[in-house]
């Protein structure tokens, strides 16, 4: 076989992703927020990017009034709550506070202390060395939101450069600190914790052994096989459960997320006008941008230098592909949504019973675009309709075939599951056989391995869990 080189043409097709195309791509999944953030940040670095203001008249029209606001209203409401005016003299004898008196404890505001702040402030009143504090407050840091230890302390140990008994004598340092409970490495360590900080005599018996040892057991309600195990009635194993279900299994819950309360912004917004629903994307989050008349003007100047010309022209070509890009999301967002509405309209009308079974492919095919288009749409997006606030994958489930041919959602038959358990019988709970011929007799084809699969996922127990004595 003889080899040799030679030269040849021929033509291929190539889908070869370029920066901006890459850049379409990822503001069509960012979120309003994200794609603000994307903004502000291109804002930074691209000085060609504008504000686009709003028209002079409207802006007129804003100053006016809120000239005449100043001029025709006074503000009493804040003007009384900076004065310290006493109610029972009247506004003649109304004075503000002297210097001399301090303000009264009730009009300042307690600020937030997160989990954290709270325990070092304890740690701090204890007479402690350096070095076990540095280790308490290290152990305080790994603590999550619940008040549970997150690593193993041997693990701790060597990324901290001391020992584990060390360790474990500061972990019990944490363990003496308020609320009871903090700083356990698991539930069990969490109630013994508790137990210890209370009266024995308020305590029922074999509580602690039931911590100790059978405490899946008692989740599941096998309070016969406790009692066999201990030696005692089954009363006294109720008792002793009901006393457990009081204490606390998550102990640094008290002191809430620890953080600022974030907000959902909807990028879609569903209106029903008449008898049909209205889709506006919302921009109100996304300033309008322009490109700057300044550098317009610069780059068309004769004696602008070439590098500078060159430099602000691309600056320019990518605030112009960013614009474009934007304005691309906003219209292919807008068609997902519109063909969205359009098949959820059952939904909006009649509830979540009505809500029919979509997936990607079945938009994508009615818009002209691909599965992946729509996934990225539909991606960190919220959209606000007359039934409250839904994430946009919200709309896309599978679900079952029902008698007369529609397709009905996952997401309706967990909602029908949910309400045949609220309305059993708490001494005789609905089985999974029993929920699944109930669901065929309201026209849903669904097996009951089919049920059981969607009670696991809202999480409703089985039912011998579910059962109550009384």
């Amino acid at each position: 076989m003889k080899l040799d080189y030679n030269l040849k043409l021929e033509q291929t097709q190539k889908l070869i992703i370029t920066p901006e195309l890459k850049l379409a791509i990822k503001l069509l999944q960012y979120s309003a927020l994200e794609l603000q953030d994307h903004i502000q940040e291109e804002l930074l670095n691209n000085p060609v990017i504008e504000f686009q203001e709003p028209p002079e008249e409207e802006k007129g029209e804003e100053s006016q009034a809120e000239v005449n606001k100043d001029e025709n209203e006074f503000p009493y409401e804040e003007y009384f709550r900076d004065r310290d005016l006493d109610p029972a003299s009247g506004f003649s004898g109304g004075s503000a506070v002297s210097p001399e008196m301090p303000p009264s404890i009730d009009n300042c505001s307690g600020g937030s202390c997160s989990m954290f702040e709270d325990l070092l402030s304890q740690l701090r009143l204890l007479p402690l060395t350096k070095k076990y504090f540095s280790m308490a407050a290290f152990l305080s840091g790994n603590l999550d939101r619940n008040g549970y230890l997150q690593g193993d302390i041997e693990d701790l140990a060597e990324t901290l450069g001391a020992s584990a008994h060390e360790l474990e004598e500061a972990l019990s340092i944490i363990h003496k600190l308020e609320p009871a409970g903090i700083g356990c490495r698991n539930l069990q360590e969490c109630l013994l914790l508790q137990l210890e900080r209370l009266n024995p005599a308020a305590i029922p018996d074999h509580t602690e052994a039931i911590v100790r040892n059978y405490l899946p057991a008692a989740a599941d309600q096998r309070y016969r096989y406790i009692a066999s195990c201990l030696g005692c009635e089954i009363e006294a194993i109720s008792a002793a459960v009901a006393f457990i279900r009081t204490l606390n299994p998550k102990p640094g819950s008290i002191f809430g997320e620890g953080e600022e309360t974030r907000y959902i912004v909807p990028d879609v917004i569903v209106d029903k006008v008449d008898y049909d629903y209205v889709v506006t994307i919302n921009e109100t989050s996304t300033p309008q941008l322009t490109i700057s008349p300044f550098y317009q003007r610069m780059l068309q100047s004769s004696a602008t230098d070439e590098q500078i010309s060159s430099f602000i022209k691309s600056k320019i070509d990518k605030a112009c592909w960013l614009i474009r890009s934007i304005e691309q999301r906003r219209l292919t967002l807008f068609r997902v949504s519109q063909e969205i509405v359009e098949i959820q309209k059952p939904f909006l009308e009649d509830g979540i019973r009505c809500l029919r079974s979509l997936t990607l492919k079945d938009v994508a095919n009615k818009v002209g675009v691909h599965e992946s288009t729509v996934s990225r749409a539909t991606a960190n997006k919220y959209i606000q309709t007359p039934r409250g606030l839904f994430p946009m994958k919200f709309f896309f489930s599978s679900g079952l075939a029902g008698r007369g041919g529609e397709d009905i959602s996952s997401h309706s038959i967990k909602s029908q599951l949910s309400e045949l358990v609220e309305t059993e019988s708490p001494r005789k709970p609905l089985s999974d056989q029993r929920l699944t011929e109930l669901l065929q007799d309201s026209g849903i084809e669904i097996s009951r391995r089919t049920v059981a699969k969607y009670r696991e996922e809202i999480g409703i127990p089985a039912s011998y869990k579910r059962r109550r004595s009384s």
